[in-house]
Formats: structure tokens, C-alpha cells, sequence
């Protein structure tokens, strides 16, 4: 029976994957054939995109996120080290 299930769930990823592959797919020629019918609105577009993206605080934003996962990741360890030190405690006691 486990043997179905994990078929069906191969199955499932590999169409999913597929299915995201064409839709990528079919999103680059549109945009692909709308540059070439409006390059000059398709160039002042890209130019807008990076002078917003170039003004986001964007490193300031990745390195909050990543002193928060520091701060974070350390009373992670020390949870799970004291988990698994119960664990090893119960199984000393059987």
C-alpha cells in the first residue's frame, strides 16, 4: 500500500514540475513577444524596475533577516540538545 502512495506522490511532483516548466515557459515568449512588438516601452520599464530595486534598502533587509535567524538558530540548538539528552535519558532508564 505505502508503495502506491509514494508512486502517486512521484507522479504528482513530476507533473507538478512539469506543468510549472510550461507555464515558465509560455510566460518567456509572451514576454519575449511583447519586447519585440514595444522595445522602447519594454526598455523605459526595465529601467523604471532597476532604478526602484537599485533605491529598496534590499542588503539592509537580508541582513536584518539574518541576524534574526542567528539570534534564533541559537535557542534552537540548545532545544534540541536538551531533547535529545531526555531521549538518551529515557533510554538508559528501559
Amino acid at each position: 500500500m505505502d508503495e502506491q502512495f509514494s508512486g502517486t506522490s512521484g507522479d504528482v511532483a513530476e507533473r507538478g514540475l512539469r506543468y510549472t516548466k510550461d507555464q515558465f515557459e509560455q510566460v518567456l515568449e509572451q514576454t519575449e513577444e511583447y519586447v519585440r512588438e514595444n522595445p522602447v516601452r519594454s526598455l523605459a520599464y526595465a529601467l523604471l524596475a532597476g532604478f526602484i530595486l537599485n533605491r529598496l534598502p534590499i542588503g539592509r533587509i537580508l541582513g536584518g533577516i539574518a541576524r534574526l535567524l542567528m539570534i534564533a538558530f541559537k535557542p534552537a540548538i540548545l532545544a534540541y540538545g536538551v531533547t535529545k539528552l531526555y531521549q538518551a535519558a529515557q533510554n538508559d532508564e528501559e
